[in-house]
């Protein structure tokens, strides 16, 4: 059937739509992918800024017990301690020198013996460490000089850069390691470049000692995070594609599936595949035709003649029934406008319509313009109120009602007695017909019952002034019934079944 054929979506939005939904999985993945790469670069500059740390510590541990060491030594004769200054250099893998220091004069090294030189306390971080690019005799070779002090005695013990490069090239395989010391920071390659560290781009961690002044910062270069997932996680980009295609896939289905009634209802009413049917409702007494209820019908260009219960329902549901309602009046018009001067008396055209058309003042504005299409005074138009869904009395309802009322047109309450509503319309709104639903019609002669039922709502119409219109009659026995109780209008097969316009019209003509 036509709410199950193939969509006519327009091709750019389903193509969209379909790509879509493939590429969120994979976009999706990627981001997850990136991060969970983020995060475990991040573990890796942590560990590997914890393990230099503790590496430079136990250098300087070993540096600073060789510096205590002499401490007591300062201020005795260079010629008496200077053996004890080179056994210290020999004894300690660290030490590349050590020097003893009185009144801020360094006046005995372990490299030359008597010396004459000023320490300067403000060069070094905290008033212990120096991170310097050599001294005269290895003037491009860095040097982490530690200083201890007590009193007028002081102690100077150097740890060569060798060592210091050493570890940031082993431990820093696989990220950028850097060695900051007060103003001077020293690179893998073994200078020392003064001025703030540079900024590491990715998954920067820095770690300062709480024993010694220094700070260790570790990262990775711009981009690390991409070359980290192209080459670890080759086998979930595959993956990830795999489930784009099938989520997109997906996509294209429910697309279908979920899409395709509602554009194939919007491409028809844009094509005027629904077209107005006519069946004739007679005078109860005379059994002249005194005017016709337009139903609605589908003529789908594949599937032929679509029966109104397949597709009414769900226009309605899906907010089509006003367009689609309104495009029916329209072509109404433009079939029985130009024959209405021959009308001999007001004829009735009835057009059912929903609680979606009570929501706003639109329906005047159409009813005005199909009521102009005819001859003045030539029809009474009757809109049918359907009880599918229930049409709640508000300001606009009424003043709708209110302004339809003056421009001349009926209401009448279709199936009445089905409904759950039927009674309150009647209470809220201004009505003109009642409609005796089929049900109850198909009954006379067989069920005392529904009988009984159809008789008290001829009953009703009678007290509250009402015309009625009894639907479904099939039979003379019930067109015979009906007449001897007083109903205004028949309409049913007995009489002429639903037609298209133009055989509406010859047909009419001979009534």
């Amino acid at each position: 059937m036509p709410l199950s054929a193939k969509s006519r979506r327009p091709f750019g939005s389903h193509t969209f739509v379909t790509l879509l939904c493939g590429l969120l999985p994979v976009i999706l993945g990627f981001a997850i992918l990136y991060m969970q790469a983020e995060r475990v670069l991040r573990q890796s500059t942590q560990s590997t800024a914890d393990e230099a740390l503790r590496q430079f510590e136990l250098m300087l541990d070993n540096t600073a017990q060789s510096a205590r060491e002499l401490l007591p030594l300062a201020g005795q004769a260079c010629n008496d301690v200077k053996l004890a200054l080179r056994e210290q250099v020999t004894r300690r893998p660290f030490v590349r020198s050590a020097s003893l220091v009185l009144d801020d004069n360094l006046y005995c090294s372990s490299l030359f013996g008597d010396a004459q030189e000023k320490v300067n306390a403000g060069d070094y971080t905290q008033g212990s460490l120096w991170l310097m690019n050599g001294n005269p005799v290895t003037p491009d070779t860095a040097l982490l000089v530690y200083r201890l002090s007590k009193g007028k005695q002081g102690a100077l013990t150097t740890l060569d850069g060798y060592h210091l490069s050493n570890v940031l090239r082993l431990i820093g395989r696989k990220t950028l390691l850097l060695l900051q010391v007060g103003p001077n920071w020293l690179s893998t390659d073994g200078k020392v470049h003064v001025g703030a560290l540079p900024v590491l781009p990715v998954a920067e961690s820095k770690l300062t000692s709480s024993h010694y002044a220094f700070t260790v910062a570790a990262g990775f270069p711009e981009g690390e995070n991409w070359r980290y997932m192209a080459s670890e996680y080759p086998p979930l980009f595959s993956l990830l594609i795999f489930f784009g295609v099938v989520s997109g896939a997906i996509g294209h289905v429910l697309q279908k599936r979920t899409w395709s009634p509602t554009h194939e209802m919007q491409r028809a009413l844009k094509a005027q595949e629904f077209v107005p049917y006519f069946q004739p409702v007679v005078h109860g007494d005379t059994k002249k035709w005194s005017g016709t209820e337009v139903l609605m019908r589908w003529k789908h260009p594949k599937e032929g003649m679509v029966r109104p219960d397949l597709f009414i329902p769900f226009a309605e549901h899906s907010g089509l029934i006003v367009p689609m309602t309104r495009s029916l009046m329209q072509q109404t018009a433009q079939c029985l406008g130009p024959v209405s001067q021959s009308f001999d008396s007001p004829f009735h055209i009835g057009i059912n319509i929903t609680a979606s058309h009570c929501n706003d003042l639109e329906l005047v504005k159409d009813c005005r313009a199909f009521l102009r299409a005819f001859a003045p005074g030539s029809i009474h138009l009757v809109l049918e109120l359907t009880e599918r869904e229930l049409i709640k009395p508000s300001e606009i309802t009424l003043e709708l009602f209110e302004q339809l009322h003056a421009l001349g047109v009926m209401i009448a309450i279709d199936d009445f007695g089905t409904g759950h509503s039927s009674l309150v319309y009647l209470r809220q709104f201004n009505v003109d017909f009642l409609k005796i639903d089929q049900s109850f019609v198909a009954m006379i002669g067989i069920d005392a019952l529904s009988r009984h039922i159809l008789d008290t709502i001829i009953e009703l119409s009678v007290k509250l002034d009402l015309g009625i219109v009894a639907e479904g009659v099939e039979t003379e026995e019930q067109s015979d019934y009906l007449t001897a109780h007083g109903v205004n209008f028949l309409q049913g097969y007995l009489f002429g079944q639903p037609m298209p316009g133009a055989e509406f019209i010859n047909a009419l003509t001979h009534h």
